[in-house]
């Protein structure tokens, strides 16, 4: 084909493309941007975004460190390996070696390596976060997902795990578990994850444990499932969500020692692709994950914050009749209006991608529709992600006396609160 003498090339896309589109967070997020150039007030509850500051220690080092310019060990800076081995093992009571770990530019991308490597089926939960089942399909792999229920808290369970290895007991596969859960802030217990591990050591099955929001669990009882299936769990961190590093980009895997073939396969990709993660970064990374009593209060500081501007939109929540479950961790809820159907179809509203289009255009507050995260496209879930509010405020603030109140995260968490009082008398206003 030509226009005027210029030959233009003909599409032609890798089929796995089909159907996919820019990654619905990232896509609301620059929506949000171009709606507030243009005047209008928006109300950013769409991208899952740390509102906390970078720890200004860990800043510091970024600082001291931006004249590092040298490629690095495609699995990473050794001295920061070693670190990393020594803040596995003390925060998570994680064994594992140097040779266990492998840096990335974000989970995200090592998650899509992962997925390339592994020659299997991928299991995912749904709901999930929105890029587990995009990178299976852009890498060919095949996929079951299993549908969680707000009765079992939006969790799966070993039945349900079960019944799909059972078909097929010989079958390689990859379980995707997040915990605590984006979109729903809810986490498993020390129990629930020991009778998944039944299930999967049974089947000698891999798990992806992403764990990046860990210490982002309000009562600080997390459990990694490493510690309880060590042989199969491959720990999945970051610095994203409870170190407000969501832009440095750096991720990591702790894979185990029995699987070096994987993280050796990882690292031949990641050679071919990106070469090495940011070396100021990871330089950056070693004070970010060594002990700091700064970088402990600061963890607890963003937690209690988090916990109370949780209790508080519960309360609020709480005036409707809707099926929503407390948040145990991160920055989530998970609301389902599905008692809201038939006063919502008679304005014209029938699927969750509906339902926050309209409430983006008559309130200004932006989420995200229960379907982005792979629920069914007739559901009326939506994830709230109560992040719109400014975290270095919210910390030099602080109460000197530790206690976070309602009082506090109203004064300094207003734009949240206020976006949730807008869905509240919205959904009251059919």
């Amino acid at each position: 084909m030509t226009h005027s003498g210029l030959w233009i090339p003909d599409e032609h896309l890798n089929a796995n493309l089909a159907g996919l589109s820019t990654s619905a967070t990232i896509a609301i997020q620059q929506h949000c941007r171009e709606l507030a150039e243009e005047g209008k007030q928006v109300f950013r509850l769409g991208l899952g975004q740390s509102p906390f500051p970078v720890p200004d220690l860990v800043v510091k080092a970024l600082q001291e460190n931006a004249h590092q310019k040298d490629y690095l060990p495609v699995k990473g800076l050794p001295e920061l390996r070693h670190v990393l081995v020594e803040h596995h093992r003390k925060v998570f009571g994680i064994e594992c070696g140097v040779e266990d770990i492998i840096v990335g530019p974000g989970s995200k991308e090592l998650m899509f390596i992962l997925q390339l490597v592994y020659d299997g089926e991928i299991i995912i939960p749904m709901p999930a976060w929105v890029s587990y089942l995009p990178q299976a399909r852009i890498v060919g792999r095949p996929v079951n997902t299993i549908i969680t229920t707000f009765e079992h808290n939006w969790k799966i369970t070993p039945d349900q795990l079960e019944s799909i290895c059972r078909l097929d007991p010989r079958r390689a596969r990859l379980l995707i578990l997040n915990y605590p859960s984006n979109p729903t802030g809810q986490t498993y217990s020390k129990d629930e994850l020991e009778e998944l591990t039944l299930i999967c050591r049974k089947y000698k099955m891999l798990v992806l444990s992403d764990e990046i929001y860990a210490k982002t669990t309000y009562d600080q009882s997390h459990e990694s499932l490493v510690t309880i299936y060590p042989e199969g769990t491959i720990f999945s961190g970051g610095l994203s969500k409870w170190c407000g590093a969501g832009g440095w980009r750096f991720g990591l895997f702790v894979v185990p020692s029995s699987a070096t073939w994987l993280s050796d396969a990882m690292a031949t990709v990641a050679s071919e692709t990106y070469t090495s993660t940011s070396a100021p970064i990871q330089y950056a990374a070693i004070s970010a994950f060594t002990p700091h009593q700064d970088l402990d209060t600061y963890t607890d500081r963003c937690r209690d914050i988090l916990h109370v501007l949780a209790k508080t939109i519960m309360e609020m929540l709480g005036v409707l009749e809707i099926n929503v479950r407390a948040p145990r961790g991160g920055f989530y809820v998970f609301p389902d209006f599905e008692p809201y159907r038939e006063r919502l179809a008679r304005a014209g509203i029938f699927t969750s991608k509906e339902f926050c289009t309209r409430l983006l255009a008559d309130t200004g507050v932006a989420v995200l529709p229960g379907s982005d995260f792979g629920r069914p496209e007739i559901e009326l879930t939506t994830r709230i992600a109560f992040v719109d509010f400014n975290g270095s405020e919210a910390l030099q603030n602080y109460p000197e006396n530790g206690t976070v109140d309602r009082a506090f995260v109203g004064g300094h968490c207003s734009k949240t609160i206020e976006a949730v009082r807008r869905i509240v008398d919205w959904i009251c206003s059919f």
